[in-house]
């Protein structure tokens, strides 16, 4: 669900909506935790995750197509699903989870075939895209992901995947020159802004009970 619905949201609406809403993950994993496997939320978490909702507002308050509406939808989808994968890692530690993550791609993939245009038909560039899409973002990415979620608390996971929100609509700019709303830009700087100090909090919060 996580990855089917984030193709097509990059697709509907600009990179920096999604890389936004993909930074509200790690409180979408805490919510889930506390509710599922009643993992402690702090009042800092707490009050990040106020003001990555601010954030998000201000976002769909600048959304002016059924597209970007649309769009912010499957990358809400996207988060909600990867924040109950991350918190299942968590809760379901002894089953062979690189399996259960190379199961995922083909279910992703079985989905996603009826929706394929010209899938008969790839070119030579094509498929070297394809290569480097599964090999590096859905096959290596989501392997290293999974181990490494099953030796951290569900927050802290999302919170290290979370590093790509910044450099997401970075390259897009870099490749394409998608310029950021102002309403992505105020959004985004509260959310990211949530996410770093709720970063600093508990590092140094843990660096004191060392």
């Amino acid at each position: 669900m996580g990855m089917v619905s984030f193709i097509p949201a990059l697709q509907l609406t600009s990179a920096a909506n999604v890389a936004v809403i993909n930074a509200a993950l790690p409180f979408v994993a805490a919510g889930l935790a506390w509710i599922w496997l009643r993992e402690a939320v702090g009042s800092r978490t707490l009050l990040a995750s106020l003001v990555v909702l601010c954030g998000v507002v201000i976002i769909v308050g600048g959304l002016g197509t059924p597209s970007d509406i649309l769009g912010l939808s499957l990358a809400c989808s996207m988060v909600l699903a990867i924040g109950a994968m991350t918190v299942a890692l968590r809760r379901y530690k002894q089953t062979p989870m690189v399996a259960a993550a190379a199961w995922s791609n083909f279910l992703g993939s079985a989905i996603s075939v009826p929706f394929a245009h010209d899938i008969a038909s790839p070119s030579a560039i094509d498929l070297l895209v394809f290569a480097a899409f599964g090999f590096l973002q859905v096959g290596m990415g989501l392997t290293l992901f999974v181990l490494g979620s099953r030796l951290l608390p569900s927050a802290q996971a999302s919170l290290i995947a979370t590093l790509e929100s910044p450099l997401m609509p970075f390259w897009v700019w870099l490749a394409f020159q998608e310029v950021p709303t102002k309403h992505a830009l105020v959004g985004g700087a509260l959310v990211m802004g949530a996410v770093i100090t709720d970063i600093v909090g508990v590092s140094i919060a843990r660096s004191n009970q060392k």
